[in-house]
């Protein structure tokens, strides 16, 4: 499983309902933070984005990896709690915590229900 982070390898690539549109940008990254040796940068701030929506996996590794990393280059981050996962729930819970702690000194979390009942 060490080649996930490479294009064409087995567990790498987006699972069909989640495909990007024509157009979409992919990030490849290579490591474990999105913002790490990638153009997401520059993307999101030429999209004039600052809020970021944030779901994927693991959340003590991956997730909390980019959401520290978007919080250092001033974007406000919120992480979906259910839309998020983890090997151990330990991990998962904590890594929520982690995030969420000191009234959000990384960000903010939040369930699926919640965070689309707000954008609808």
């Amino acid at each position: 499983m060490g080649r996930i982070l490479v294009r064409g390898e087995a567990g790498h690539d987006i699972i069909p309902e989640l495909y990007p549109i024509p157009g979409e940008p992919v990030i490849d990254k290579p490591g474990k933070g999105a913002f790490y040796a990638t153009d997401l940068d520059a993307i999101l701030k030429h999209a004039g984005i600052s809020q970021l929506i944030v779901c994927g996996v693991t959340t003590e590794v991956c997730v909390n990896t980019t959401v520290r990393e978007a919080n250092d280059r001033g974007y406000d981050c919120l992480v979906v709690e259910d839309c998020v996962g983890s090997y151990f729930p330990e991990f998962q819970e904590m890594g929520l915590r982690m995030i969420k702690a000191q009234g959000g000194i990384f960000g903010w979390v939040a369930p699926s229900k919640s965070v689309l009942a707000a954008l609808g």
